[in-house]
């Protein structure tokens, strides 16, 4: 029992020892511990305010390396007077460690250069309207190893910052982004400047809620068809809008004019004038003392189509009567 309090005495005592050597070390610790903790947040805090004003999302790549920069700087004014570790000497075995680590880490590396590739380079910054891969949307951030991109519908897309660098980018403006296309095709009786003007009549005051502000609706007149003139109606959705929605809006609003061919014309066939008519063929036919005889199979019916009890075996085949066409006009 002696020994055992003998021993602690002994440990406290060392330690006491040992914290009146460091006293000096332990408090400069300290206070470089509360200066970069005060400076990280005060500094994270600043940058985020000083982004917001400029009314853009936050690049969070910038926050990031500010608070690395601080901390880092931290940990060099201690290495020195509190471990005894010269930082020269750290820097070297982390430049040949870095080697091997950006061998594993070479994605991870590619994304960080190329986010601070992106941003540097004006590329492309928070609240620009990009269409990466197929993917269209306002960039949201961008961070050390990826970019947020959100489309129109709400969906949040992760996109590395390699892909972003090897990849097609291509920039729109608001009005490319959001235009919706609804074609139409009119009588090829009908006046098109009249077609138009009540087109744009019907789109500019059902889309007048969800379409662009400063930029009205367009109709363009792009051909012909067999059914009439074929058109086309641009509609410019405003932000926060789905482009179904001012599409769905524009075709309500034309919906039943009558001047539209209803179902592309195949509710009831509009003959182009360029294709023959087969009643005036045939008259023109009987006045030359020719027959017109048309191209019809013949039909088929069924006298009785059920044998009767003890007839022959061939008497179901004699009953299928082949009906040949006669000649008459058309």
């Amino acid at each position: 029992m002696a020994d055992t309090v003998r021993h602690m005495d002994e440990y406290a005592g060392n330690i006491d020892r040992w914290f009146q050597a460091n006293v000096g070390k332990l408090t400069w610790l300290a206070i470089v511990l509360v200066l970069v903790l005060v400076t990280d947040r005060l500094v994270s805090r600043v940058l985020r305010k000083v982004l917001d004003n400029s009314q853009i999302p936050s690049a969070s790549i910038f926050v990031n390396l500010a608070r690395v920069t601080i901390w880092v700087t931290g940990a060099a004014m201690v290495l020195q007077p509190v471990f005894g570790i010269n930082p020269t000497t750290l820097i070297t075995a982390l430049g040949v460690g870095g080697v091997a680590i950006s061998l594993g880490l070479k994605d991870t590396v590619a994304n960080i250069i190329g986010g601070f590739g992106l941003m540097l380079g004006h590329v492309i910054q928070p609240g620009d309207l990009v269409t990466v891969q197929g993917v269209t949307g306002t960039v949201h951030d961008i961070t050390w190893r990826q970019t947020a991109v959100r489309t129109r519908n709400g969906d949040l897309m992760i996109i590395p910052n390699s892909v972003l660098n090897t990849a097609a980018l291509t920039k729109l403006t608001p009005v490319s982004e959001g235009m919706s296309t609804l074609e139409f095709t009119a009588k090829a009786s009908s006046d098109p400047a009249a077609v138009s003007q009540d087109i744009l009549d019907r789109v500019t005051k059902a889309t007048a809620n969800v379409s662009l502000e400063g930029q009205p609706p367009l109709v363009k007149f792009t051909g012909f068809s067999p059914y009439g003139m074929t058109g086309q109606v641009l509609v410019f959705a405003r932000e926060g809008v789905l482009l179904s929605t001012v599409t769905d809006a524009a075709a309500r609003a034309i919906a039943g004019a009558d001047y539209l061919v209803e179902d592309g014309g195949s509710a009831e066939f509009q003959r182009p004038s360029w294709l023959p008519s087969l009643r005036g063929a045939a008259r023109r036919s009987e006045t030359e003392g020719s027959t017109v005889i048309p191209r019809r199979l013949p039909s088929v019916s069924f006298a009785d189509s059920s044998p009767q009890r003890g007839a022959p075996k061939n008497a179901y085949a004699n009953s299928i009567q082949i009906v040949r066409p006669t000649v008459s006009s058309i």
